[in-house]
């Protein structure tokens, strides 16, 4: 999220509006490759088109119009980057997290004129002051701060104005895009995944249902003395708007400095949550996003936000991680790869093709989880062995795979929380954690 004041422009609402800027993008990123390839060709080099597409100035204007457009199509792009996490290379990974973190906002006319709408035009008379500059900024909607009359603080979220009507055609520009460029193969089949992406946008577009989840988690979490859940204001929570308690707090990344002993405390209760939402409760916020953690440093206590993205983990999924997990912590490599492909994780015709890589990558994962004491998430020499790998598999893309739509939601925030954990340096004894769920009853 971003509080920049400087970045205030008018969300593109109309589909007209929208789709120049993505003929704009498409437009841009071709002068790039071309631009590009003429200047390798000069030097005697003979370029690939992924080469010319994935550059770092096409990462940059990509990020930039999918920061003006908002909505849909710059959460793609945010899950893009966020999802790939450490196997991306590193410059086009610094590039793309600017999607995590940066975001315009609504200028105040046109702010004005979406609450007037949903709350009537009176609307200022309810509140004792309203922040006009937004505190939070993101791809779907941006973050107030409000005073009621009796000195109740409140943090309103309001959607940006049209966002919810562009989420199918935002994601068929995307996925044309991806088509077009030869960044995705034509034999890929990902109309399942496209028409679960449009399903997942409009529920987080449904302010409505995340006010539900809001208080539901808040229900599931109440008396856990390490986490702050806050509370719904249903009266003034529309469709567009979602108004809940104001909870200070600062950027989780702030615990980089903090005592170890500290961040691995912390570290060790998210990975707790996720194995409790995925193993026990069969639901889970899949939004890995760092904006959605905040920390207390006078309480300790850590404060979940936004739950647009929390959904039911099917049985069958939580089965999947569960016969996976234990065959990880066994250090039975064939049935690691045996739960890798029952699970969707894998696709057997790259078992078939790619068998030793396959293997050879189950090795380096069961060896890290096989180590004595605590799983040190700051040590990150592994990720390099297991990217490289990864790049040799995906060059060949007549093996290519979709996982299941839900162990691809589920994994997301495994990944993500991996990500955070590896900010931070933390040391967790994941394997005690696992071992913890894995004895307990699934039923």
């Amino acid at each position: 999220m971003s509080d920049d004041r400087s970045k205030g422009r008018s969300v593109p609402s109309g589909r007209l509006a929208r789709l120049g800027v993505f003929g704009r993008m498409a437009g841009g990123v071709a002068g790039n490759v071309m631009a590009e390839g003429a200047r390798r060709l000069a030097s005697g080099e003979v370029p690939k088109m992924g080469d010319l597409l994935l550059t770092p100035a096409n990462a940059v204007r990509v990020a930039d119009q999918l920061s003006h457009l908002r909505g849909a199509a710059m959460k793609l792009g945010q899950m893009i980057s966020m999802d790939a996490g450490d196997m991306l290379p590193p410059e086009l990974a610094t590039i793309l997290a600017r999607l995590r973190d940066n975001a315009h906002h609504m200028p105040p006319q046109q702010l004005d004129t979406v609450l007037a709408k949903e709350w009537g035009k009176d609307w200022r008379r309810g509140f004792a002051h309203f922040q006009a500059h937004p505190i939070a900024a993101a791809s779907i909607g941006q973050v107030h701060r409000a005073r009621l009359p009796d000195g109740r603080e409140l943090a309103i979220k309001v959607q940006y104005p049209g966002v919810k009507d562009s989420i199918d055609s935002d994601v068929d520009n995307v996925a044309t895009l991806l088509r077009v460029s030869g960044v995705l193969p034509k034999t890929l089949d990902i109309a399942p995944l496209l028409a679960e992406a449009k399903r997942q946008l409009h529920e987080e577009a449904d302010y409505l249902r995340e006010g539900e989840m809001l208080a539901r988690f808040g229900d599931l979490l109440r008396g856990e003395p390490q986490f702050l859940v806050p509370a719904l204001h249903p009266d003034l929570t529309t469709p567009h708007v979602l108004a809940m308690d104001f909870v200070a707090g600062v950027p989780i990344e702030s615990l980089e400095t903090a005592p170890q002993a500290l961040r691995d405390r912390v570290m060790g209760n998210l990975i707790d949550l996720v194995l409790r939402e995925m193993l026990e409760w069969g639901l889970m916020q899949t939004d890995p996003n760092f904006g959605n953690y905040r920390w207390q440093p006078e309480t300790e206590r850590m404060v979940l936000l936004d739950f647009g993205a929390a959904r039911g983990v099917p049985a069958e999924t939580a089965h999947g991680y569960r016969t996976l997990l234990e065959a990880g912590l066994s250090g039975d490599r064939d049935a690691v790869r045996e739960a890798a492909v029952a699970a969707g994780f894998l696709g057997p015709a790259a078992v078939v093709a790619h068998r030793a890589l396959v293997d050879r990558m189950i090795d380096v994962v069961i060896g890290e989880l096989g180590k004595a004491g605590p799983f040190d998430f700051g040590d990150r020499a592994f990720v390099g062995v297991l990217r490289d790998q990864g790049i040799d598999m995906a060059r060949d893309r007549s093996t290519w795979h979709v996982p299941p739509v839900d162990t691809l939601f589920v994994q997301r925030k495994i990944s993500g929380t991996a990500l955070l954990a590896a900010r931070l340096k933390a040391r967790v004894d994941v394997r005690s954690l696992a071992q913890t769920y894995l004895e307990r009853d699934p039923g």
